[in-house]
């Protein structure tokens, strides 16, 4: 008999009904009260949840400033604690904590004790290293269990965690960790990503040397390295211990403002931001997202079984998501491999027969990803049985009405019976979503349900006035408990203040054209520093891309808009296309019209050409405002960060494209 899987957004509001005597006639009235009375919605999800601390606190917001709000002072919390609280219940249940599986197949399952006596082994190893609350631990890990033990023992000792996938090299790394300044670095000599192993030592080598604040190395050996490196502690004996002061080991209550991570901007221009987060915002974001994201404990009768993967490296914020299942007491499948096997021969069914392989009930990965196994024209229904599918998970950039019609009727074909599309919108700064989905509203394909309880988002015209139904700049005007602390040396919070509200004093700007309907359901309509104006008409690039993408001779493309000082627009197309379709008149004409039938011929483009590849960040990001200002003429060395980029060598051809425009 399947599980039940009502809602966790509705058993939140049926525990408001009885225990605070609150009904919400809608959603809307609901997501009124939440971003209206703070106090009243953010200690409902402390006590709903059953949030512990050995010390009161004395208020819920004791200052509502952005930035720099002050939540639940006094209040003591453990992340750690939050996920080990499910252990002895998920495991009389027989449900797993992590089970992971990668390009060799090969699949482990790790118990909830297991991961319990890990974590405590690998907390005694990282204190008899010298690692003390407070210390920077930096990571050049997988997406492996055993980087997620390494979080929770790190966070359990009040640790402050970092960590940057091992596709990144050594520059890219050091930008980052060499602000920070780790005490202690846990790395892997080697992957195998891409059909091939990938040895990493000689980068672990290099930071070692470049990290002087580095003063241990916890190291996880694979067979992929080319040479064994000397390490002041090797992975295998730090998981060893199982002893009397393992057993009695028990995470460290921390303020609630005590730093849990830092993550990184993506990098696009200058050193990447490190952004520190706190453990209790990070806690409560969580929780308050996991009502939308509908991710329930396996072992409970309502989500009986559940088994949650959000396909992602460690080097992006959806990680920090797939972790947060653990949280929910839902097991997490993770998958460590190229999503599509390997450049050279891509197979986009790897991931549906991944998830067809491990009953997963919840398949989340980036928009970019369902848009690709929709173009290599993936069958679902010849990848396993997907029956057990209930949801779908989409985030990274929009997702298009076509993709998601895609994506629900290959699943029903697949034997799922109700799919449920979950389009999330949030991002690395506040480590959760602004705007996501409810299983309770209908579902627009091409849109996001609504904006998240407790996340006052608005589109704000180039009046800073609230619109409805029109394209506006996407602001939150009311503090959440995850947005930043600070930014790690930032002096004076220069750095954060610029990043956000040097254009609303005291509104987070977040940089991204949002229209939400008078429905509520929201559309992201791409970055708002590299949207389109033509004639006075705003666009976001997402819709040129939907249009011009929908054609499947087009693999992908980039659209700038070089608008600029009030000279006329000029605005040129870069497409990828199949191999074997050239760029000729009928191609071009091809583009204009679906452009022009699908949005206006306002937006058809001063000139098109073909190109290579589209320049992307490691996180799959289009690299379009740095092509944008090499185009008005700055020297590329000022306007991208080539080490945070997923194909540098493709700039060469844009290089001389702006060279050549200059000179005409």
């Amino acid at each position: 008999m399947s599980a039940p899987n009502i809602p966790q957004i509705r058993l939140y509001q049926d525990w408001l009904r009885e225990q605070r005597g609150l009904s919400f006639d809608t959603y809307d009235a609901l997501w009124r009260w939440s971003v209206t009375d703070l106090d009243a919605f953010w200690q409902s999800i402390w006590d709903y949840v059953g949030m512990r601390s050995p010390t009161p606190h004395t208020a819920v917001l004791a200052d509502a400033r952005m930035p720099g709000a002050k939540w639940f002072p006094g209040a003591q919390v453990s992340y750690a604690r939050e996920v080990l609280r499910h252990a002895d219940a998920a495991h009389a249940a027989g449900m797993p904590a992590i089970v992971s599986d990668n390009e060799l197949g090969e699949v482990r399952e790790m118990s909830w004790p297991e991961l319990r006596r890990q974590v405590a082994s690998v907390a005694l190893t990282l204190r008899s290293l010298g690692v003390q609350r407070g210390d920077r631990v930096a990571a050049y890990m997988p997406n492996v269990p055993e980087t997620m033990v390494a979080f929770l023992a790190c966070t359990s000792i009040g640790a402050v965690w970092s960590v940057c996938a091992p596709d990144m090299g050594t520059a890219a790394v050091v930008d980052r960790f060499r602000q920070i300044e780790p005490t202690l670095l846990i790395a892997a000599d080697g992957v195998y990503y891409g059909a091939k192993p990938v040895d990493r030592s000689a980068v672990v080598q290099e930071l070692r040397g470049a990290l002087p604040s580095v003063q241990k190395l916890l190291l996880l050996r694979t067979p992929h390295a080319a040479q064994q490196l000397a390490a002041d502690a090797d992975w295998h004996d730090a998981i060893s211990r199982n002893d009397a002061e393992v057993a009695a080991f028990e995470p460290e209550w921390l303020p609630f403002d005590h730093p849990i991570w830092i993550v990184y901007s993506s990098g696009t221009t200058g050193l990447p931001k490190p952004i520190v987060h706190g453990q209790g915002g990070i806690i409560m974001t969580m929780y308050a997202c996991g009502m939308h994201n509908d991710v329930g404990a396996s072992y409970g009768a309502n989500n009986f079984g559940e088994r949650f993967h959000w396909y992602s490296s460690t080097g992006w914020v959806m990680w920090n998501c797939q972790l947060s299942g653990l949280a929910f007491g839902s097991t997490i499948v993770i998958y460590d491999g190229h999503p599509a096997g390997s450049k050279e021969k891509p197979d986009w069914a790897v991931l549906w027969r991944f998830v067809a392989k491990h009953r997963i009930t919840f398949f989340g990965a980036g928009a970019a990803y369902f848009t690709n196994c929709m173009k290599a024209g993936v069958v679902a229904a010849d990848c396993g049985d997907l029956s057990r599918v209930r949801a779908l998970g989409s985030t990274g950039s929009p997702l298009s009405e076509d993709v998601q019609r895609w994506g629900t009727a290959q699943l029903k074909a697949a034997g799922a019976s109700d799919v449920w599309w979950c389009n999330i919108s949030g991002g690395t700064d506040f480590c959760g979503a602004f705007v996501g989905g409810n299983r309770e509203l209908p579902e627009v394909p091409g849109q996001m349900q609504c904006r998240q309880i407790g996340h006052a988002v608005e589109a704000w015209n180039e009046n800073g006035q609230p619109v409805i139904g029109e394209v506006g700049e996407l602001v939150c005007t009311r503090p959440i408990p995850s947005m930043p602390l600070y930014f790690w040396g930032d002096e004076g919070n220069a750095r954060y203040l610029s990043s956000y509200f040097d254009t609303y004093p005291g509104v987070w700007r977040h940089g991204d054209w949002i229209k939400i309907g008078e429905d509520g359901g929201c559309v992201i309509y791409g970055r708002s520093d590299a949207t389109i104006n033509r004639q006075g008409l705003r666009m976001g690039t997402s819709e040129i891309y939907s249009a011009v993408e929908a054609l499947p001779e087009v693999l992908d493309s980039m659209v700038i808009d070089l608008e600029y000082l009030g000279r006329e627009s000029y605005m040129p197309l870069f497409v990828v296309l199949r191999p074997g379709v050239a760029l000729d008149d009928a191609m071009r004409a091809k583009i204009n019209g679906a452009i022009k039938t699908s949005l206006s011929p306002r937006f058809l483009p001063n000139d098109i050409f073909q190109v290579d590849e589209i320049p992307r960040t490691l996180t799959g990001k289009k690299q379009e405002l740095p092509i944008k200002k090499l185009l008005l003429g700055q020297p590329i060395e000022k306007v991208v960060n080539r080490e945070a980029m997923a194909n540098p060598a493709s700039l060469a051809w844009y290089v001389e494209f702006a060279a050549r425009r200059a000179a005409s």
